[in-house]
């Protein structure tokens, strides 16, 4: 009888447990559960040793530690290859191709340029160069304004990740507290185990973690290269705060007892969270100053070449600015140096010197082991050393103050806010500098094919002044003097060489030729004294949508090299954020695949098979049926036995 018993509640225990992982098959993240059963000691007697039947030992979950901790993982990666993916796809429509695009806007305004230098004093043309202009701003300032749309969106979803990581962290400390409880029995609480299992799965999806089993059943939870984020049955909480220098960004850091370390973005390995961050310091920084670069080169060079012209108010003067755009920021980081009531020690400004070579990059200053300043481009980490005063990648760097002290750091923005509120800041359709404030008039004389090919102002002309050049040989050699148009008094003289291809340099202009001069020839520039006819800065503008303005760099000599034309920059950045949409593609598809293939490695391990299970259930209940025929047998026995004793 109690043979029979013990079979009847070892197949009882079994059918339970089939029982039990049939109804959780299709839960996420639970275990196969088996029963254990073990013989019974059995008893001796002279004839040997008869059995006692079966005991019921444990219920064995199925369980990998290490195919666990792989497909969590996994998912950490997917998550946040996942996490950038999505995020760079909404960037890439800040970079329309066609036209929606912004190389289309710039290449329309070029061409209205070359419009109303056929018709300088049409004021129609005038109005479509303004609207024209104003069209480019906006789509500046709009780009601009996606990109900060962007970095919000950003800054929320890492506030949520934030409320769901310090949720499931309380959790899987509740868990530690609970399951610890079971400490001193042998018998493991099997679905308490999976629960936490899957709450650390579910977390990694946020931050890569790694765990550490303790003696006492409980895991302790670490992120970021060893920062506790659940220990025994205390958890931690991850914050969101505003990033340093740059208050527009987001930084995280980890708080424990009420201490606060910030987590460093090369140690967040992987989790939707790291994506994001990613994105943030890397991808939206590369957009915001691609796009900046763009602006400030624009725009800088159609306002230099505006006031080198002339306009037609009366008096016709210089023209004032197209466009109104940011200039270049830094952004002290808030542990610098301060004096008692707060102020910096230290000031540091930059001056935009070229806007044709400033690098779509920001940049880091601090200062060296030898108390230099160092300037570090954070685009590709070129290291300078440098002096308060000094011109780099087209920006001057001066630093007031006390100086920057030990400790002290500077991002600096030369472009990064360059498109942010871009405006057209010229209305009036007469304030179009469209004319040359001088004009080249050929001799009658002339005996040589030279022709004017372009009259391009690089400086301020003295419009009080005659520039008169004459050819002394047919190998180019020519004279020139500089004569008071008042007074007829000559005020200088000199010779130079001409060459095919080059331009004279006098007086603030250049004098380009084609053809070829003889001797004899002479060319008068002088001050203009028709505006409204004269189309020289309208050509000189227009044709800027020829001229590399962006992102110009020097040589060893000093001279220009390199840069692209306003509608090649835009492609190249168009083709930029391209490239970065399409790679995270590809590892968001292998990472998925990675993190699918180790799902199923661990469910194979681990998960329930319905056929295997229904076979079990057959096989359980057959187990019981014949174990309580045993019983039926003995109590038959011992009804017998109780009769032969009457």
């Amino acid at each position: 009888m109690s043979i029979g018993m013990r079979a009847m509640f070892a197949s009882t225990a079994s059918l339970q447990s089939t029982s039990h992982n049939i109804a959780n098959a299709n839960v996420a993240g639970y275990s196969r559960q088996e029963t254990e059963v073990a013989t019974s000691k059995g008893q001796f007697s002279g004839a040997g040793f008869y059995g006692k039947g079966v005991d019921v030992v444990n219920v064995r979950r199925a369980h990998d530690r290490f195919l666990t901790m792989q497909a969590a993982v996994a998912t950490s990666m997917a998550k946040m290859d996942e996490a950038r993916q999505q995020q760079l796809v909404q960037l890439e429509d800040v970079f329309p191709p066609g036209e929606q695009g912004l190389g289309y806007a710039m290449g329309d305004f070029f061409a209205s340029m070359t419009d109303l230098a056929n018709s300088p004093s049409d004021n129609s043309a005038r109005q479509v160069v303004l609207a024209r202009a104003a069209d480019v701003a906006d789509r500046f300032a709009g780009a601009a304004n996606r990109i900060d749309i962007l970095q919000r969106g950003v800054v929320a979803d890492l506030e949520s990740s934030a409320i769901s990581v310090n949720s499931l962290a309380a959790r899987i400390a509740d868990l530690n507290d609970e399951i610890a409880g079971y400490a001193g029995l042998n018998q493991l609480p099997n679905d308490l185990l999976d629960q936490r299992d899957s709450l650390i799965k579910e977390l990694s999806g946020f931050l890569q973690v790694t765990t550490l089993p303790a003696s006492d059943g409980t895991v302790g939870i670490f992120i970021a290269g060893g920062q506790r984020l659940v220990l025994g049955a205390e958890a931690s909480q991850i914050k969101v705060k505003d990033g340093d220098p740059d208050p527009s960004m987001a930084a995280l850091v980890i708080s424990t007892q009420g201490q606060e370390l910030d987590l460093n973005e090369d140690t967040l390995a992987g989790g939707s969270m790291a994506g994001l961050i990613n994105f943030q310091n890397h991808d939206l920084v590369d957009a915001r100053n691609m796009l900046g670069q763009m602006a400030a080169a624009f725009a800088g060079k159609v306002n230099e070449a505006q006031s080198r012209g002339l306009d037609l108010g009366k008096p016709p003067g210089p023209g004032v600015a197209l466009f109104r755009f940011g200039g270049p920021e830094a952004l002290a980081s808030r542990f610098n140096a301060r004096d008692g009531s707060g102020q910096l020690l230290a000031s540091v400004s930059m001056t935009v010197t070229d806007p044709t070579q400033l690098a779509a990059s920001d940049y880091d200053l601090r200062l060296d082991a030898a108390g230099g300043l160092q300037l570090t481009r954070l685009s590709d980490g070129l290291v300078r050393t440098i002096n308060s005063g000094d011109v780099v990648d087209g920006m001057r760097v001066d630093v007031g103050g006390l100086g920057l002290q030990p400790g002290d750091r500077y991002t600096l923005q030369p472009v990064g806010r360059a498109a942010q509120g871009m405006q057209r800041a010229l209305d009036d359709t007469l304030g179009l500098a469209a004319a040359s404030p001088v004009t080249a008039t050929f001799g009658v004389g002339n005996t040589g094919t030279a022709s004017l090919r372009e009259l391009l102002v690089t400086g301020t002309p003295d419009t009080q002044l005659i520039t008169n050049i004459s050819f002394t040989s047919d190998s180019g050699d020519y004279t020139w003097e500089l004569i008071d148009r008042d007074t007829g008094a000559l005020v200088n003289v000199g010779t130079g060489t001409w060459n095919a291809g080059e331009g004279i340099s006098l007086n603030g202009f250049s004098v380009t030729l084609n053809g070829v001069p003889k001797t004899g020839d002479s060319i008068t520039v002088d001050k203009t004294l028709f505006p409204g006819s004269n189309n020289g800065n309208a050509l000189a503008m227009s044709s800027l949508a020829d001229d590399r303005i962006v992102g110009m760099t020097l040589d060893s000599n000093g001279s220009p090299i390199g840069g692209r034309t306003a509608t090649d920059a835009y492609a190249a950045a168009m083709a930029d954020i391209g490239v970065r949409v399409q790679s995270s593609k590809l590892a968001t598809n292998i990472s998925a695949a990675a993190s699918e293939q180790a799902d199923r490695t661990l469910a194979s391990k681990t998960g329930v098979n319905l056929d295997e299970e229904a076979s079990r259930l057959i096989q359980f209940q057959q187990s019981y049926q014949a174990a309580a025929k045993v019983l039926q047998v003995a109590q038959s026995v011992f009804d017998t036995m109780l009769q032969l004793g009457t």
